[in-house]
Order: C-alpha cells, then structure tokens, then sequence
C-alpha cells in the first residue's frame, strides 16, 4: 500500500485564528455583561467606568493570549494533564487580573505600605472598603473563573480539532485499504484470462492454425493495451467496458469460429454510466467457458443495463443448455469468477450492490449485478 502523504492542513491544534478568536470573543462577552450590569443598576459615572472596563478587558485579552502561547502544545498529553496545566496557569493569570483591575478601579490608593485597609472598586463602580489583601483575594478568585473558563473553551476547541483530525486520517486509511482491495481484486482478473487464452493460443498452435493464433495474439495484444490504460481503482464508462467485451469475445471467436453471438441491449438513461473496470469480464469469460465451450451449436451471450430507480443494472445472459448454478462463495481451487465479482462490488459499494446467478428462465444461464448508478461527471 503507497504512503499516504500528509494533508497539509492536518493539524490537531487549534488554529492561531480561532484562538485568537476565542479570546475576543469571550472577554467582548464579559465587556458588555459587565456594561450592562453597570447601567442596569444605573452606577455614577458610567462614561469613566466604560473607559476603565475597556482597559481591564484589553488586559485580560492579552493575559489569555500569553496563556494560549503556553497551552498551545498541552492537549498533546492527555486530558487529565491539560486540567491540571490549566489550573495552575490560571493563578498567575488570575492574579495578574486582580492587579490590574484593583489598581485602575481603585480611586484612592493607600499611601504607606503599612496601611491595613484601602477603599477598592470593582468594575461595577461601587466602592467598599475592605483589607488590602482581601480585596485583592476576592478579585483574583472573581478572575481564576474567569481565565479557568476560556482556558476550558479552549481545551474543548482543541479537542474537537483533534477529532476532526483523527476522523480524516481514518477516513484517508479506509479509503486507501479499499484501493489497495480493488486493485488487488482487479489484478486477479487479467492473469485468470490471460491463463485460460495462451491455453487456446496453445491449442491452435499445436492443431496447426498459424492464422487463427496471430490473428488471436493481435486481438489479445489490443484487448490488454486497453484494459491497462485505465486506474484498476477507478471507474470506467459503461461503453468501454463493453468495447472490451467485443475484443474478448473477437478473441474467443478465433478458438470458437461460428459458435458465439453477441447482442447488446443498453438503455439510454445509462449510458453515460460508470462501472468497475473488467466487472463484466468474469462474467463474459464464464459464459464463454462454461457454455460456448461445452456446446455445439450457437450460443447467443447477451449483454444488457438499465435503470431501476436510482441503481444500474447490468445482466450477462446466455442460452447454451442449462448447466448447475455454481455455488454461493465456491471453493479457491474453482478459480476467480463470480466470486471476484462479488468481492469486488462489496469492495467498490459495500452492501448497497449485489450480484444474482443461476439459471436463466428461458434456458441457459443468467448473472444480474445491480449496483449504485454513478454518471460520468
């Protein structure tokens, strides 16, 4: 399986954008909570505390700018350490707040270091008088919620990141195994025909047909020239794969000369449908096999797709004398086939396709595949 190249948006961070983001938009909120408050209980001077408040809140929106500069890297290490780094970063933090909203909102400030009490306001604007350090105490608690709060938003921002990382990354894996499988299933189905034919070549070579084997070789150098032009992990049109039928069946015909027909019945409303390259080969080859082979009169191989609802319908019919259905999953020893057909649908479409085998109503044998109806485009 080739290495799958990184994404180069693949990143379990959160973006300097969102962060920043985050901060404006968390302390814009606490701003006009604040504002509101303020006018609500109708403070004095409410223009000089809008100017202080704008002050505090371009602090706090620097404070958690450092703060995301350090949580940066944390979530890296598991949720139960981000919550003890956040903890602890939001004392500093909280403190550093505290400071500066004590120190702009308070209107008088005690002139000796041994004063034991000072007259604080908050961003509310009312004064109260209280001890230095239980003033301060009660503004850092108000603001460790505060940073503890955008540090959680945050948290929960880089983890949705992460999940949204880790979703891609598993989305580009089973993407990249279910190529793998298709063309694993696809690189089955050319050596499987290319066996069964130089067995003809084989065969007219040692009956002395020198004609019959170049003219098969030609056909055969032309049918694998095409079918290796394509991605066996894509999807190919409708008409190709069916060309590449006519040039099996050309080859065919040189080992069966007069025994194989070929009728073609494709509806208009899917012909600009896409299908797994070589699906209808298997199909092909087994009636080939299975009933050209074992019969001595003409067999007619009919290739027909339709619409049913919003699925495509391909069937490969033919009318040589009625032979046992082969088995659901048949043994590894019986060759590729159905079974490859059946693998590679489940591969290509999971359980939204399906592929029915058995005798066809009228004599003969009949497979239907039905599968999602994917248009070039």
């Amino acid at each position: 399986m080739p290495m799958l190249p990184p994404e180069p948006d693949e990143d379990a961070t959160v973006r300097p954008r969102a962060a920043i983001g985050s901060i404006v938009a968390f302390w814009a909120f606490y701003f006009a909570v604040a504002t509101l408050r303020a006018a609500l209980l109708d403070f004095d001077d409410q223009g000089d505390l809008l100017l202080r408040r704008l002050v505090v809140t371009t602090v706090c929106m620097a404070i958690s700018w450092a703060m995301w500069r350090a949580l940066r890297r944390v979530t890296r290490h598991g949720p139960a350490r981000a919550v003890a780094i956040v903890a602890l970063l939001s004392v500093p933090a909280a403190l550093a707040y505290a400071t500066v909203n004590q120190w702009i909102f308070t209107p008088t400030r005690p002139s000796a270091p041994a004063a034991r009490s000072v007259q604080v306001g908050d961003n509310s604007g009312r004064p109260r008088r209280v001890g230095t350090v239980a003033a301060h105490a009660d503004v850092a608690v108000n603001g460790y919620f505060f940073f503890a709060a955008w540090a959680a938003l945050y948290l929960a921002l880089a983890y949705a990141a992460q999940g949204r990382v880790a979703e891609r990354r598993a989305a580009r894996f089973a993407a990249a195994a279910q190529s793998a499988e298709l063309r694993a299933l696809r690189y089955q189905v050319n050596p499987h025909f290319l066996f069964n034919t130089l067995n003809s070549l084989s065969a007219l070579v040692m009956t002395g047909k020198p004609d019959e084997a170049e003219r098969m070789i030609l056909n055969l150098s032309t049918f694998f020239r095409s079918s290796l032009a394509g991605d066996p992990a894509t999807d190919a049109p409708l008409a190709d794969e069916i060309e590449l039928q006519r040039l099996y069946l050309a080859i065919e015909t040189v080992r069966f000369p007069s025994r194989i027909r070929l009728v073609e019945d494709i509806a208009d409303t899917v012909a600009d449908a896409l299908v797994p390259g070589l699906i209808l080969q298997p199909l092909i080859e087994n009636a080939v096999k299975h009933g050209v082979s074992q019969s001595r009169g003409l067999v007619t191989i009919a290739i027909r797709a339709w619409a049913q609802d919003d699925m495509l319908a391909l069937s490969v019919t033919d009318d040589a004398p009625a032979r046992p259905a082969p088995e659901p999953r048949p043994p590894q020893n019986t060759g590729i086939g159905l079974r490859n057909v059946a693998d590679r649908l489940a591969a290509r479409f999971g359980t939204q396709a399906l592929c029915r085998a058995g005798p066809a109503p009228g004599g003969g044998f009949a497979v239907t595949i039905l599968m999602p109806l994917v248009r070039e485009g």
